[in-house]
């Protein structure tokens, strides 16, 4: 079993927000692949309910999820999320069964 911490990440928003939330979501993604210890970071949007956005993520630890989710910018979006969302986040841990074909 790895130490490694993953996630997927659904994100209903209210359709009226649905664009600004992308936007803001899209500015962050690269950063976020380039933190140290981030092993996989997408973002994805649904194609029959475009007001659906799915995150993505695997990161090297829990600690380094942790660094990623007190950066600054990301406590405020979070304590903004509802601003956006039509309900809260669906978060649901997972565990990565096969290895990433991330080049890193």
């Amino acid at each position: 079993m790895s130490e490694r911490e993953g996630f997927i990440l659904h994100a209903k928003t209210r359709p009226e927000r649905a664009e600004a939330f992308e936007a803001l979501f899209r500015a962050y993604v690269e950063p976020s692949r380039a933190e140290p210890g981030c092993i996989e970071y997408h973002m994805l949007r649904d194609k029959e309910d475009p007001t659906l956005f799915i995150f993505y993520e695997i990161w090297e630890s829990r600690a380094h999820l942790d660094e990623h989710s007190n950066l600054p910018h990301m406590k405020d979006v979070f304590d903004r999320r509802m601003e956006y969302l039509e309900r809260d986040f669906d978060i649901r841990p997972i565990d990565m069964l096969s290895p990433s074909s991330a080049k890193r």
